[in-house]
């Protein structure tokens, strides 16, 4: 993945609270309490890795938006993020063009129904909407106060924790997955999934795919969409990058993670994000077709 170096980026959409404090001292709470060995990361993934839960049965304990002593300063991000060269060159950059780019194709998409929302650049732990979270909560949209969260060492967790190849296509896919829980949440698609729902096709399940779906989408026209100046953010996505976020995909999948991270069997029963081989067909609908239309999870009985 490739961004174009002369295009500019506008970190006004991210609200940077690592340096405010306010966390837990590093450590952090997980999500329904408790610390993070492995038993309770496995646990926290199959809520929320790449999924954010969206309201759907959400174990957070109710808090406000940011934690007392939480302040968002973005002074030291706007400096460093400028321009397309250094999305090239920083992850943190990337993602800043990344949400430029992916706010963008949504507001075209749908106009006046697309309110554009912040990302929460935390570390350790932070305070939400929808109550506590810590780095091992993985990436998600809180519904409550519209925002998406993510501690960005993420990225070295898929890769080291969960095999994945990584790479800032496959942290773009992230955030877009994220913000599609967002586009969910503003179009009332959330509203259609009861709280705790779990199974192979449950809402909860069709919920997620069609983020995954919605990521693929953005990913079809990410070297198309302008940033302010008219010129593309994204100057390229190849082969080998969408290879990798079906490879992410494979590896965030409700199956392999019972399967490799937590007991060993497989029970479908307890899946609330889809399988890998699911989460890797609907990342593809999107990408092939480029149309939101064909992300309609909730319309069939065929999720894969």
């Amino acid at each position: 993945m490739r961004y174009s170096e002369d295009a500019d980026l506008d970190t006004s959409a991210v609200e940077d609270i690592r340096g405010s404090g306010g966390g837990f001292g590093g450590r952090g709470i997980a999500v329904g309490g408790g610390g993070l060995g492995l038993v309770g990361l496995v646990v926290v993934v199959l809520l929320q890795v790449l999924g954010g839960n969206s309201g759907t049965g959400s174990s957070f304990n109710g808090f406000g938006s940011l934690g007392q002593g939480q302040t968002a300063d973005n002074t030291q991000l706007s400096q460093e993020c400028r321009k397309g060269t250094d999305a090239n060159q920083h992850v943190e950059c990337a993602i800043v063009a990344d949400i430029n780019s992916i706010q963008d194709y949504w507001g075209q998409v749908l106009g006046s129904r697309y309110t554009p929302t912040d990302t929460v650049f935390f570390s350790g732990a932070t305070q939400t909407g929808c109550g506590s979270a810590s780095s091992g909560t993985g990436p998600f949209y809180c519904p409550a106060d519209q925002l998406v969260y993510i501690d960005l060492s993420f990225f070295d967790d898929l890769k080291q924790q969960f095999g994945a190849q990584g790479g800032l296509f496959v942290d773009a896919y992230v955030i877009a997955h994220e913000y599609g829980h967002h586009v969910q949440d503003l179009l009332g698609t959330s509203d259609k999934v009861p709280a705790g729902a779990t199974g192979p096709t449950s809402g909860s399940v069709r919920l997620e795919l069609q983020a995954d779906c919605y990521a693929g989408v953005w990913a079809k026209h990410a070297t198309t969409v302008p940033d302010a100046s008219g010129h593309p953010l994204i100057a390229e996505i190849t082969a080998d990058d969408v290879s990798r976020a079906l490879d992410a995909a494979a590896h965030i999948g409700d199956d392999f993670i019972q399967r490799n991270l937590g007991s060993g069997q497989v029970d479908k029963n307890g899946f609330t994000h889809g399988s890998s081989a699911q989460r890797q067909r609907w990342f593809t609908s999107g990408y092939s077709s480029g149309d939101p239309n064909a992300c309609d999870t909730f319309g069939t009985n065929d999720l894969g």
